[in-house]
């Protein structure tokens, strides 16, 4: 029999080719123990529900009545919801056109479009226009779908941070593009240098590589570092000389676990430069309801919005967003309220606060166990989370245990996270998921299991660590930066 369309060796090379290691081959060990009863902490994804954090009630009460309208009819709905949250879910089912059940324009619901557009005003202090904005089904359609609108070949290059969120490397080699990494610096606290960023650029050229555009992730992701205000000036200096697009995923910018660096938004930093360069510099920023201390994985809401790009490219971005008919209006939703939250004076302010609160300050004190516990094992240091929600420590491993991964064909990053989940139940991704410089080992693991069993968490992780550099370790050296 002739081979068929969807056989393996006849599918798409950029779909066999594409890697995405936050599910890779960790993650799938992970899924088989669990089926063979072992206790497995999923640390490997920001999925901070599946964890045990709560979600935020007054959000979920405005979407349950959303979703089941005829409650708002039933006498006693007050006795069960809250005020303000049942004339939320008046406001936002009069803003669509039959409910949750029914589509929305490509870009989203005019009026959540201008709620993100106020709040947007409100954080960075200059107006910005619902049109420009087109919300998605969480970050990272919107980023695909950016992606997609910039690489028109192989020959079209994307600056993407190293280490960095798997997403871009597999969205663009998905697309046919070419990454063009730029390493951010672990020993300045996985800062970025701009002569690094001009030598990638020279060496993608040479390559015969058309660099169009640059991404950051702020705060980082997996590096959980903050840009300085400076940083990101440069940066926007950096792109709007080598004409690039400046592609800002601002994900977790609601989590912030330190006062020295608060969240900035490269647009706002963009405007504060002033003529000509906030007319000129082309920019998209994206957000989301997934991450941040929401946490809401589930409800893919996201948003992205465009500044400084042309009409006709708007007009040709929404014809692609078309094609979708709609984003998921419950998630349009969630947005909405994100971006829009209870105000001073709400019945379900206090409680809203108190919730937000709770769960920020815990996060902040989850980043602080989890960075002093790594720095406490054996051939392992960890900047600390200043952002996001991950930890990415630098593992040294032994050369005995870098040539016992070689014989099992293994990188050896990935051995040790294999030895780690076997033995503790810890499911991480190996550093070589997101780049790294060469022989140079990490991994990436979120700070997001509760508080109370993340010093039993640590406990167990330094129990296994310290074993294995023993079996290890035979004083020869370790890998280094």
């Amino acid at each position: 029999m002739s081979s068929k369309p969807l056989d393996y060796e006849n599918l798409n090379e950029n779909v066999k080719k594409t890697q995405y290691a936050v599910r890779g081959e960790l993650y799938l060990r992970a899924s088989e123990l669990q089926k063979e009863g072992k206790k497995i902490i999923f640390t490997n994804v920001g999925n901070p529900h599946a964890l045990g954090q709560k979600p935020l009630t007054f959000p979920r009460q405005v979407i349950a009545l959303c979703q089941a309208p005829f409650l708002l009819d039933d006498p006693n709905v007050g006795l069960i919801f809250p005020a303000d949250a049942i004339a939320r879910a008046k406001q936002f089912l009069a803003m669509t056109s039959g409910g949750l059940g029914a589509y929305s324009d490509s870009r989203g619901i005019p009026g959540v479009r201008k709620l993100v557009a106020e709040f947007i005003e409100r954080r960075d202090g200059y107006p910005s226009d619902p049109e420009l904005i087109f919300l998605t089904d969480g970050a990272s359609k919107g980023v695909m779908q950016i992606l997609n609108s910039v690489i028109r070949g192989p020959s079209d290059g994307i600056l993407v941070p190293v280490p960095q969120y798997p997403l871009y490397s597999a969205s663009i080699q998905l697309l046919g593009g070419s990454l063009v990494p730029y390493y951010l610096e672990e020993t300045a606290n996985w800062g970025l240098d701009i002569n690094d960023l001009r030598q990638s650029v020279e060496q993608a050229r040479f390559k015969g590589i058309t660099v169009r555009a640059m991404v950051i992730i702020n705060p980082g992701n997996p590096t959980g570092q903050c840009l300085s205000v400076a940083n990101i000036k440069q940066i926007i200096q950096f792109c709007h000389q080598e004409n690039l697009v400046l592609l800002g995923d601002e994900v977790y910018q609601q989590n912030i676990y330190q006062d020295e660096r608060p969240f900035i938004s490269a647009r706002k930093v963009l405007f504060d430069m002033g003529l000509p360069i906030s007319k000129e510099l082309q920019l998209v920023s994206f957000h989301t309801v997934s991450k941040g201390y929401w946490g809401e994985c589930g409800q893919r809401g996201g948003y992205f919005e465009m500044t400084n790009i042309s009409p006709r490219a708007v007009e040709e971005i929404y014809k692609v967003a078309s094609i979708s008919l709609s984003p998921n209006v419950p998630g349009q939703i969630f947005m909405g309220l994100m971006v829009n939250p209870p105000k001073p004076g709400d019945i379900s302010y206090d409680q809203f606060v108190r919730e937000s609160k709770g769960i920020l300050e815990s996060l902040r004190k989850r980043a602080r166990i989890m960075t002093d516990g790594f720095n406490s094992c054996r051939n392992v240091v960890c900047n600390f989370t200043e952002g996001a929600m991950y930890s990415f420590p630098q593992i040294r491993l032994p050369p005995r245990a870098i040539e016992a991964a070689k014989k099992l064909g293994k990188v050896p990053d990935v051995f040790y996270c294999l030895r780690l989940l076997e033995a503790t139940g810890i499911s991480t991704v190996p550093g070589s998921g997101f780049g790294q410089k060469e022989g140079v080992f990490h991994l990436r693991t979120t700070i997001l299991p509760a508080e109370e069993d993340m010093p039993a968490i640590m406990d167990s992780f330094k129990k296994f660590n310290d074993e294995f550099m023993e079996q290890y370790e035979d004083h020869r050296g370790y890998s280094r930066m």
